[in-house]
């Protein structure tokens, strides 16, 4: 809940945002695109009222040299925050496994868990303070949807409270979607009351025409999941400035506690801007390429960078202005542990594997107000050690579930 409440606090500071990502936009074209509809929005007079986050803040247990753990984060998705449909059907999955296999009392500490009826609560929550009982959820949506079941399962939720989802691309929102006098946002002639984003978070995912969808969104009054101030408030860039002494302070006034948990949570995070911050960061990473992770403004996965491959990768940055369009990231380096991963293709046997945890978060803000602040389920995704880098999507890491000892 409470990087909820920093997400926030930071897409509606669009002072810290155009500092923090001042040099970022003038290496990286994607955010800097990102930044110019930001910029647009601002300057006509932002038209939505409801504000909605749907985010998933990505964990793993650092083990200390004392053997002690230490829960740090890796990144915060705040756009696209997938695996909450899959995510609340493997808890059934294991306990049928176990209970084939006779082992009840084992089946019965399996933690239940629906990410996916929180995040449609949310999206609920929100439709309904938008005011029209007739408008429908517009799910922004790839062409060729490889996690469309994970999809569906918000969608039935949302079903299930009589409130209707339309599946469409940016392309179908270029060519078919419109604002009224009062900016209020319909596609194929019916009001849009939230569009939720699963698309829209890498430069792959935008044409031209796909980048005027988009602008078209965001002047809107619908509400946006996320609006464009909160996808940039999850970018690397903005982890790393939040991670300064005082910034967290200066974010969230007021608030010591929130800002001591959040703070106990960062790993080590370092600006490659130019100049002599970025040059020790740099020359650190070099001489101990084991110890940190080379991160770029992408999400998605498989796009970071370790070891020998980071070597080369700053070898060829560090005397250009690129380098301030990434981020490194000190390594967490979790204990392993055997674990059975069930892979297609591969077959199933016991290896040395590491886990991360990801803790999904609802907000809704009306105006000025806070209306809703929750966690609402969880994520784990187990890998085999030998893989760097690589998610579920990239066929490395599994679907698995929390056992309590």
């Amino acid at each position: 809940m409470d990087f909820n409440l920093l997400v926030d606090a930071v897409s509606q500071n669009a002072a810290f945002l155009e500092q923090t990502l001042s040099s970022t936009i003038k290496r990286d074209n994607f955010t800097a695109r990102l930044f110019d509809i930001h910029k647009q929005v601002l300057k006509e007079g932002i038209a939505q009222t409801v504000f909605l986050g749907l985010n998933r803040s990505d964990y793993m247990f650092q083990h200390n040299a004392d053997g002690s753990p230490a829960l740090k984060q890796i990144e915060i998705n705040t756009i696209s925050a997938s695996f909450g449909g899959l995510a609340s059907r493997t808890p059934a999955v294991h306990r049928h496994v176990l209970n084939v296999l006779s082992k009840t009392r084992e089946a019965a500490k399996i933690l239940s868990n629906n990410p996916s009826k929180g995040l449609a609560l949310g999206i609920a929550k929100a439709w309904e303070l938008y005011g029209s009982a007739n408008a429908l959820v517009l799910l922004i949506a790839q062409e060729k949807e490889r996690n469309i079941f994970d999809q569906r399962a918000i969608e039935n939720e949302l079903l299930a409270r009589n409130i209707h989802v339309i599946r469409r691309r940016f392309e179908d929102v270029s060519e078919k979607g419109s604002l009224d006098q009062d900016r209020r946002l319909f596609m194929d002639g019916q009001e849009v009351a939230v569009v939720y984003f699963r698309d829209g978070y890498m430069p792959s995912h935008y044409s031209l025409q796909n980048w005027e969808a988009r602008l078209l969104l965001e002047r809107s009054c619908a509400v946006k999941c996320p609006d464009i101030a909160t996808q940039l408030a999850g970018t690397k860039k903005v982890q790393q400035e939040l991670s300064r002494v005082g910034m967290l302070e200066h974010v969230l006034p007021g608030q010591p506690e929130a800002v001591a948990r959040l703070r106990a949570t960062f790993a080590g995070l370092y600006s490659l801007d130019m100049g002599e911050e970025g040059d020790q960061a740099i020359t650190e990473a070099i001489a101990a390429p084991s110890r940190f992770v080379l991160k770029p403004q992408r999400e998605g996965g498989g796009n970071n960078l370790y070891g020998e491959e980071m070597v080369q990768a700053l070898e060829g940055l560090k005397d250009s202005e690129e380098r301030a369009s990434y981020i490194l990231m000190e390594k967490i380096e979790p204990e392993p542990f055997g674990n059975c991963l069930l892979r297609s293709g591969s077959p199933a046997r016991v290896v040395q594997c590491i886990s991360e945890l990801g803790i999904f978060g609802v907000y809704v803000r009306q105006g000025k107000t806070l209306v809703m602040n929750k966690h609402v389920g969880h994520l784990l995704r187990t890998k085999a050690i030998e893989h760097a880098d690589g998610g579920v999507a990239a066929g490395v890491a599994v679907l698995d579930n929390p056992y309590p000892v």
